[in-house]
């Protein structure tokens, strides 16, 4: 899909070798005239004599999220923090019963909580067996196993592992391209919600398979807040997005093309960095208190991420999270090279 764009710059550095991000000129959010809700970030390396101290106060604030992370106290928030979604959640999961929905001409039974498990698989291409028993089941492994069966049988969904190295997989699931066919065709998700089946990179499914326990934790946030999530985006359906607008302008020169992309990414909300579209791994919108809508930009950043990609990233405005076997390490990096952006632990 992106052969022909190789001027546009965009940012996959998952796919790439290069190097730490330069001192060119870069292209903020601000610079696109947005004040809209999109990260937590602040920019990246500075000189400043005041950021040993802003780094303080991230750390500070970091430590105390870090103690919160109590798996028992954790849930009993999360609980407490999306308790109009618990009542859906206990509902759906007390039913039983199965109803036959019929699909050119296969029939398929499911009950609620299957149609949610689904979903979820759609939504978020890859999700850990772990992590949809804690989030879409409360923890009832007995009732997961049992819809997973069904679904399994019935050619819906498909379990994966996460790594070729065997100590290092996670069990994941992903919907069949028949599952993904009866999700969009019975209407189970909005007409705007892209959603997906199987693998596009496996050897990012370890990675991939985190952003559904991403997006639990902060649309708690969201939702305690009194916000109400709409969608998520994934960076594949932004970057399809893009790639779409950009082949369809057939422009060749590229001072013009690079105006071109950066007025796409100004209408698609996207930050450009150092020139380069920046992509969030994952992106919320919701609708906040005020009933407008907002957007949050997330980044789940892994061991493999230097300093250039973190400075990107925090230029970016991206929310950033890692998992807790990563955080100390990015941390490190973040303070080495003061970069102002808080590094949450998932």
């Amino acid at each position: 899909m992106s052969r022909g764009f190789d001027g546009f710059e965009l940012d996959d550095f998952r796919d790439s070798n290069r190097g730490s991000a330069s001192d060119n000129e870069s292209y903020t959010l601000e610079s696109f005239g947005f004040g809209r809700e999109i990260g937590r970030g602040s920019g990246g390396s500075s000189s400043d004599p005041s950021a040993r101290l802003r780094l303080q106060r991230l750390r500070d604030t970091e430590s105390a999220s870090d103690r919160a992370v109590i798996p028992e106290q954790r849930r009993q928030d999360d609980n407490r923090a999306r308790g109009a979604q618990d009542c859906r959640q206990v509902s759906s999961l007390r039913e039983t019963g199965r109803t036959r929905y019929t699909d050119r001409g296969r029939s398929y039974s499911l009950r609620n909580s299957e149609i949610q498990t689904l979903t979820e698989l759609g939504k978020f291409r890859v999700v850990s067996v772990e992590d949809l028993a804690r989030f879409g089941y409360a923890g009832d492994r007995e009732r997961l196993k049992s819809d997973l069966r069904n679904l399994t049988e019935q050619g819906l969904v498909q379990r994966r592992g996460t790594s070729a190295l065997k100590k290092e997989s996670r069990q994941a699931l992903t919907l069949t391209r028949e599952g993904e066919r009866l999700l969009r065709r019975q209407g189970f998700v909005p007409e705007d919600q892209a959603v997906y089946s199987g693998l596009v990179k496996p050897r990012e499914a370890d990675h991939d398979s985190a952003l559904y326990r991403l997006y639990q934790k902060a649309a708690v946030e969201i939702e305690s807040k009194g916000g109400k999530v709409l969608r998520v985006q994934l960076d594949y359906e932004l970057k399809e997005q893009l790639y779409r607008k950009l082949g369809s302008a057939k422009v060749q020169d590229k001072n013009e093309a690079f105006h071109l992309k950066n007025g796409y990414a100004q209408q698609m909300y996207l930050p450009v960095v150092n020139g380069k579209v920046n992509f969030p791994d994952l992106r919320i919108e919701y609708a906040n208190q005020e009933m407008e809508i907002a957007r949050v930009d997330l980044e789940l950043a892994t061991g493999h991420y230097h300093a250039g990609h973190l400075a990107d990233k925090a230029r970016a405005g991206f929310q950033i999270y890692a998992r807790a076997e990563d955080v100390s390490g990015l941390r490190r990096v973040r303070d080495d090279r003061e970069i102002m952006t808080s590094i949450l632990s998932l």
